[in-house]
């Protein structure tokens, strides 16, 4: 391929196209010195299609257009700044940090231009390609467990504080005991908000995950306007908003702790939101505004328009702040596979749920038929064949209302066991004799159980991995025995719907 040479630098100009004896970059005022001083000044943009029949306007502060791609690119800065101000973080120093990405990504970034060493330590819940993106910074990254309590040393609050100790002049930010998580945004995003408004905005709607970002915020409209509301946005099994603390799938929003960054007096209220609700409102924000964010901004965005309905004023102005985009998510929210396993997306067009499945069911098998314990399994063999079924839930014979009762009513304290095709036959091919055995001798562990008002995409896993059959309940009684061969007919008859 032939190569055009460069013309030889004119008179007035050096190498670089520049005028001799210039300076290497002019003084203008939209050309920053790195890439730190890119952050902040993004833009409100007002909803529109997930707002219809709401009056009351909602505006999304697009916290995802920070250069690292979400809010907390503001924090990062200003932690490390304030570190190496205290004399904490040192040249040629490690920063060590749990995170679920973000954080990690706003420390990596500042680390970058000034020369840290990073590692992160993150949940195995969160998506492969927020720990490829901070890989991509340089960092290193530690996975740890999601389903563990946050004093076990296997925790990734635990690890991070080891990795801390062992590795020599480490600093830990900490975002969720850092002063500078909420005071950067009392300083900055608060009055930039408030700016952006002209001082119009009424209410307020964040997610609350370190509480840094709500706290600051909140803190700055309310001395500006004490009237102004501020509400959390929590996923379902945090500790802000729930009595049972248990895991979910939102990443960078809720906890399982209090921490020392959340300011519980600034928030006059909270709206707890399902994953699957989170996730979905995602996935509309992509295809109805253009928006392409992150499942704590799906959260976020169903809180808000909660709290719109109920203010149902065209007067008062709602702000809600997106914290990151969805880039991060493409294997998981927006991933139609992913959703489905995960329950938060239908096959079928609209949520399919088993009582549904079963009402549909074909045939003239009973919905509940059973073995007795002390049945013989020459017996049971007699019940499969004679209904042509597969498998059987085993009961205690006063529950099956006698030997080989078959079509019975049973409560689900009364299900003891299981028995099928499979397992009689290398029971018996082993040993003849067996036929004559009480089915409590040879029968399996008991049949997955699940609630009649269950989605179907839910139980899919159960019934394609590790049980050819669930029972179906419903009040406390067996309702149905659901096999791989119900599942089979009804996604059959349903495959061109939705």
């Amino acid at each position: 391929m032939a190569t055009t040479a460069p013309a030889p630098a004119g008179p007035h100009q050096d190498g670089t196209g520049m005028p001799r004896g210039a300076a290497p970059f002019p003084a203008a005022p939209e050309i920053r010195p790195d890439v730190i001083a890119a952050l902040g000044g993004t833009p409100l943009v007002r909803l529109n299609s997930v707002t219809r029949g709401i009056r009351t306007p909602v505006v999304a502060k697009l916290e995802m257009l920070n250069p690292g791609g979400s809010v907390k690119d503001r924090i990062g800065i200003r932690m490390i700044e304030e570190a190496e101000r205290r004399g904490w973080l040192k040249p040629g120093g490690t920063i060590v940090e749990p995170t679920s990405g973000n954080t990690g990504v706003g420390l990596a970034m500042a680390a970058a231009v000034k020369g840290y060493r990073c590692i992160f330590v993150m949940p195995d819940k969160v998506a492969a390609e927020k720990v490829a993106l901070l890989r991509a910074y340089g960092a290193e990254v530690v996975i740890t467990p999601t389903a563990v309590e946050r004093d076990s040393p296997e925790s990734y609050y635990s690890v991070a504080e080891r990795l801390t100790r062992e590795e020599p002049n480490a600093f830990q930010p900490n975002q969720y005991f850092n002063p500078m998580n909420p005071r950067t945004h009392y300083e900055s995003t608060g009055p930039e908000l408030w700016r952006q408004t002209a001082g119009t905005v009424t209410h307020f709607v964040a997610g609350v995950g370190t509480g840094g970002t709500i706290s600051g915020i909140g803190r700055y409209l309310k001395e500006q306007n004490p009237a102004i509301k501020v509400v959390g946005a929590d996923p379902e099994g945090s500790i802000y908003t729930s009595q049972d603390i248990h895991t979910y799938k939102v990443e960078g929003v809720g906890e399982d702790f209090w921490p020392g960054t959340f300011d519980r007096e600034v928030v006059d209220g909270f709206v707890q939101v399902s994953d699957r609700d989170s996730f979905l409102m995602c996935r509309r924000l992509a295809r109805e505004e253009g928006l392409l964010v992150g499942g704590s901004c799906g959260l976020a965005i169903c809180a808000a328009l909660e709290v719109a309905r109920e203010v149902d004023d065209p007067n008062a102005l709602l702000v809600v702040l997106l914290p990151d985009s969805g880039r991060g998510y493409l294997s998981k929210i927006y991933n139609d596979t992913w959703m489905r396993e995960n329950g938060f997306l239908s096959r079928f067009g609209q949520p399919a749920r088993m009582a549904g499945l079963v009402a549909e069911r074909h045939g003239d098998v009973p919905k509940v038929v059973a073995i007795g314990t002390d049945d013989t399994v020459s017996e049971a063999i007699e019940v499969l064949r004679r209904h042509d079924i597969s498998q059987l839930p085993v009961v205690r014979t006063e529950a099956a209302g006698g030997s080989a009762a078959g079509s019975v009513t049973v409560d689900v304290p009364a299900v003891v066991g299981s028995i099928s095709e499979r397992t009689l036959l290398d029971q018996v091919f082993r040993n003849p004799d067996v036929v004559n055995a009480r089915v409590a001798e040879v029968m399996d562990a008991p049949f997955a159980l699940v609630d009649a008002n269950e989605e179907l995409e839910r139980v899919f896993p159960l019934l394609t991995s590790s049980s050819p059959a669930v029972l179906v309940q419903q009040g406390g009684v067996v309702t149905a025995v659901v096999s791989r061969a119900d599942l089979l007919e009804y996604v059959a008859h349903h495959r061109n719907r939705g």
